[in-house]
């Protein structure tokens, strides 16, 4: 598994040039894009693609070349295999068979803007893509909330396409609230390379007056230190709970805290049992 540049080419590293030097083939999501890389390197090593709608059915056929003594090199389009990228199959493939996995490391969008936003560095969480529609995004980020609502201290990351930055920003704001300390990497590593931080509300009206382009990384710092989320929600529960069942008492609630009602029922039903007791 390689790390390769997730802009500047000068950000491979000898081990990484050296590998995909040696092995038989590179696995890649682009050859196209690979071939860019390559070509800076004077790298020959031929290429095969790897990505999601082809690693399934082709893992057992590369399984058999590895047992066979083939040595391949796995990359993405930018970065680091496997995170947000594919490889994930093939690798727990090859794993199972006993083939010998190694990772040569490198660039990383989800670290290099942790480090450059000025937000809390540990913990972190890295959450991929929000989802494409609105409705499936704010599920996924009162999912999220709703957890920080039961103890959960984290700064937390995704990736974003530019077309949807404005729409995403949005939501969190809908969500998460509008004074929520953010950073949005833009273009990392690159000439353009953009970091704006600020609360939600900020970073939107940036990006309001300034169209997203380019390769993006969004991030939100962990919920303050004194947010009282979870005592709101067992205090409106208790008291929704002595005059209403179980059920009813946690779609009321689930509308005053913004939160899924499957959470709040969950919650509901642990202070119902601890209620009886």
């Amino acid at each position: 598994m390689v790390a390769t540049p997730i802009g500047n080419l000068a950000d491979i590293s000898e081990r990484a040039i050296e590998a995909l030097n040696t092995v038989d083939a590179i696995l890649c999501e682009d050859t196209r894009v690979t071939a860019k890389l390559l070509l800076s390197r004077n790298i020959a090593t031929p290429t095969r693609t790897l990505h999601d709608h082809n690693e399934q059915d082709r893992t057992p056929f590369l399984i058999e070349k590895l047992q066979d003594g083939a040595r391949y090199a796995v990359v993405s389009d930018a970065g680091t295999p496997l995170v947000s990228d594919p490889g994930y199959r093939l690798v727990r493939a090859a794993i199972a068979a006993g083939i010998h996995v190694t990772a040569i490391p490198g660039p990383n969008a989800v670290v290099t803007a942790l480090t450059l936003s000025g937000l809390p560095p540990l913990p972190f969480m890295f959450l991929g893509f929000p989802a494409p529609r609105s409705e499936a995004r704010k599920t996924g980020f009162a999912t999220l909330r709703a957890a920080e609502q039961a103890g959960l201290h984290s700064t937390l990351i995704w990736y974003e396409a530019p077309h949807r930055l404005i729409e995403t920003l949005e939501d969190l704001i809908d969500v998460f609230g509008p004074e929520r300390e953010a950073a949005v990497g833009r273009e990392l590593t690159k000439r353009f390379e953009e970091m704006v931080r600020g609360t939600l509300t900020e970073v939107l009206e940036h990006f309001r007056t300034t169209a997203p382009r380019g390769e993006i990384t969004l991030l939100i710092g962990p919920s303050a230190e004194d947010d009282s989320g979870a005592a709101d929600l067992d205090t409106h529960l208790r008291e929704a709970l002595t005059t209403h069942s179980v059920k009813d008492a946690a779609a009321l609630v689930a509308g005053i805290v913004k939160l899924p009602k499957r959470t709040v029922y969950a919650r509901a039903l642990e202070l119902s049992r601890e209620l009886k007791d």
